[in-house]
């Protein structure tokens, strides 16, 4: 064949340094090189494309708000009322804290906390897997943990063996009501005290209460006595003891059939 040149085209190629078979093997080669690097350049792309869809947030970002725990909705129960669930119990640092109720939380008293339950409400609360039980007053919300209905005082759980285990499956019966007071924080000065206490084992709005209570107390040996608050509350109350000693010991005699019951000193 004759280029407009005037020479064979198969004279030009057999010219070539490396001959025409040499020419189209390097052409090839530098074709499939291309190739390869234009595929390398579209999946890097592609990648690049996904990660920057799937990054993580940035380090600015705001973490989300705490969860509000809602305000517990509490409504009258009647005596009778029962529950069953997992129990726990709380002491330090809550020692000496102020309760839900107003209350000083005392860690050596026969009391608990409830999401629901009235303040007040007497509970009597069975272990399902021992049988031990013990009674105890509402004074506290709580607990917020899924599955957990009651959470008891350090005294009310070593009475039942739950200070050892932690938590517990329990029963729990609404058997009767006390009414919430105020009470001073607990007495933290060592040795002996001595003074004027007595032992307050409950206070009631009805008199016709009070009086079952002092008769009760009576046939179990105890000097009781109701005096009238001017809030409108009949105490009932055992003593008075000039020692606290004296005083701390029938509190625990009572505190059985009586756990709301606490020392007060003369004049409180």
């Amino acid at each position: 064949m004759i280029s407009d040149f005037g020479f064979r085209i198969s004279d030009f190629q057999r010219t070539l340094p490396f001959g025409r078979e040499a020419g189209c093997k390097k052409l090839k080669t530098q074709n499939s090189k291309l190739k390869i690097t234009a595929v390398l350049a579209l999946g890097c792309a592609v990648l690049f494309v996904g990660c920057a869809h799937r990054g993580a947030a940035p380090a600015t970002t705001r973490p989300s708000a705490p969860t509000v725990e809602p305000t517990p909705v509490v409504e009258p129960v009647e005596e009778g009322f029962t529950e069953k669930g997992i129990a726990s119990w709380y002491g330090e640092p809550y020692h000496g804290r102020r309760t839900a109720s107003g209350e000083v939380y005392d860690m050596h008293r026969m009391t608990a906390a409830h999401k629901t339950l009235p303040f007040g409400s007497i509970v009597k609360v069975d272990r399902r897997d021992t049988g031990a039980d013990v009674k105890v007053r509402i004074n506290d919300r709580g607990p917020f943990i899924e599955g957990r209905i009651i959470d008891l005082s350090y005294a009310a759980a070593k009475k039942i063996g739950l200070d050892h285990d932690g938590v517990a499956p329990v029963k729990i019966k609404v058997v009767g009501h006390e009414e919430i007071q105020p009470v001073p924080p607990p007495m933290t000065t060592l040795g002996e005290s001595h003074g004027c206490f007595w032992v307050q084992v409950a206070a009631f709005s009805d008199h016709g209460r009070a009086s079952r209570a002092e008769a009760e107390l009576e046939q179990a040996g105890e000097e009781a006595v109701i005096l009238e608050g001017t809030d409108g509350l009949w105490r009932v109350r055992v003593g008075p003891f000039d020692k606290e000693k004296a005083a701390e010991k029938t509190r625990n005699r009572v505190t059985d059939a009586w756990p709301g019951a606490h020392v007060v000193p003369c004049g409180g």
